[in-house]
């Protein structure tokens, strides 16, 4: 009787069985009773967390093998799976190579050997590799391995968002759903921050779709990138946005590089109640914890790099001052929230062919990953791993203890050479071009803008295509390990976060 009273009250799509059909004299009516209250509670739970499939061919099966990643580690595995806040930090081209220097530069700036050094995290208790091709390239870029760790889809270079089928003639094809959106459309709070500006790859693959991700304020026929942060339709918007590229935001009579007139940084704090708009660290500091939406541009293009911050005229925060607030505001959701925390001036150090400003990213990376791990509880997901590999190598026989920035050994020339370099990039040294000295005796090889020797000559460094690590901690951890794909790391965080996506 409860039964049919239940579902008189349904439509015929939601009437999940037909009672009359299967009240058959030979099955027990307890066995007939839960099977219709468990259709009817399956039929009414699973539109809440249904994800958006790819519609294209290709960007399905990527889709469905990481699905099919994360239903292989959970028969496998064991351990808590709901996680109530998930926080992704990406140190954009912190290859293994990094890690492992990094981990030696900051225990020499604690005064140790620094090889028994571990940063923050390579304490969790879970970790894998991620094979970080694109499908175009062996070697890829920032946005189409972000994409792919944010929609579950790998995708082509230098696109945000959207899958190999997209057009720029057509904004809407081809778009792919954010994990950020997804959170948004669940009622729970989002957010990233970045060292990079907060239009560049990354950062931008959390909300942003199109075809070039140069199309930062302006180009192609679609909504650019600003735009669209601050247009965002989902949920009741990010909660937060910081990192640098003021200038992407405000027109160009103003000093920046919008053509279309647009003030985005007045349209952002007009959209939302209690919303803030912030420019250095002290109006940061000033913020009040129950403001609803902060956008902080603390810099033109991208902000300074850590080495170099404290000679900011503006003041800029460091990565973990932008975390701690990001997390303080983020927390005042009970549902929880995802966070997207970038180290992306590794990347530039790297490109630049200078070691020390990519250590020095890394090890403030590691100093923001330790501060927010202490400040979340136990029911979060907290992975770290790297959107690309790049080109620096570590080799020689230095003795321990060895300076990291230091001399390896002489070459056949009996010249000194450094323990780390690059296979291309900036750094070429020929005894017979101007200006460069090959000897490097008396060169200060720890300067801030001394670049490592490079075998290549090329104006910038590149990407590596070697493989990346995953480090992870909290509910879903356990499914991080092997040889991953990259985009199954999104699978993973969705089912922790949101629960199933079949």
């Amino acid at each position: 009787i409860e039964y049919m009273t239940f579902k008189s009250a349904l439509s015929p799509m939601q009437q999940p069985l037909n009672f009359r059909k299967i009240s058959s004299r030979w099955i027990p009516p307890k066995l007939i009773k839960r099977a219709l209250f468990l259709s009817i509670f399956l039929s009414f739970t699973s539109a809440t967390v249904r994800a958006e499939l790819p519609a294209d061919a290709n960007a399905l099966k990527w889709y469905k093998a990481g699905q099919s990643f994360v239903k292989q580690q959970k028969r496998s595995t064991r351990g808590k799976k709901k996680a109530k806040n998930v926080i992704l930090f990406v140190g954009d081209g912190m290859s293994i190579t990094t890690v492992t220097a990094s981990r030696i530069y900051e225990g020499q700036m604690k005064g140790a050997d620094g090889e028994e050094n571990l940063l923050s995290f390579e304490k969790f208790p879970h970790a894998a590799l991620s094979k970080t091709y694109a499908v175009d390239r062996q070697v890829s870029d920032s946005a189409s391995t972000a994409t792919a760790m944010l929609t579950g889809v790998k995708t082509r270079f230098r696109t945000l968002g959207v899958d190999g089928s997209a057009i720029d003639a057509d904004c809407q094809n081809g778009r792919l759903r954010t994990l950020l959106e997804s959170a948004e459309m669940k009622g729970l709070a989002t957010g990233f921050v970045t060292t990079t500006r907060v239009t560049h790859a990354t950062p931008a693959a959390t909300f942003a779709h199109t075809i070039e991700r140069d199309y930062e304020a302006a180009g192609g026929n679609c909504a650019d990138i600003a735009q669209q942060l601050i247009e965002f339709p989902f949920g009741d918007g990010l909660e937060v946005a910081m990192g640098g590229g003021r200038q992407m935001f405000i027109p160009s009579a103003e000093g920046g590089e919008r053509t279309d007139g647009r003030d985005l940084t007045a349209e952002w704090q007009a959209r939302y109640k209690r919303a803030a708009y912030v420019t250095d660290t002290a109006s940061l500091e000033a913020v009040d914890k129950n403001t609803n939406h902060l956008l902080g541009l603390f810099a033109d293009s991208h902000m300074s790099f850590s080495e170099l911050r404290d000679k900011s005229p503006t003041g800029e925060p460091s990565l973990t001052e932008m975390t701690v607030k990001a997390i303080e505001l983020l927390e005042n959701n009970r549902k929880g929230f995802f966070l997207l925390v970038e180290g992306g001036r590794i990347d530039h150090g790297h490109h630049a062919g200078i070691a020390k400003l990519a250590l020095t990213e890394t090890v403030e990376f590691s100093n923001a990953i330790r501060r927010a791990t202490n400040l979340v509880g136990p029911d979060t997901l907290i992975i770290v791993t790297a959107d690309h590999s790049h080109t620096m190598t570590m080799a020689g026989y230095p003795r321990r203890g060895n300076p990291i920035l230091g001399f390896a050994g002489k070459d056949v020339n009996d010249l000194p050479y450094t323990t780390l370099a690059y296979a291309n990039g900036p750094g070429h040294r020929e005894a017979t071009k101007e200006g460069v000295d090959p000897d490097l005796t008396k060169v200060d090889t720890e300067a801030f803008n001394f670049r490592q020797a490079a075998a290549v000559p090329l104006r910038v460094e590149t990407h590596g295509g070697e493989d990346v690590a995953i480090y992870a901690t909290g509910p879903g951890s356990q499914w991080i390990n092997g040889v991953m794909e990259q985009n199954a790391i999104f699978h993973v965080m969705r089912e922790a976060l949101l629960g199933s996506s079949d």
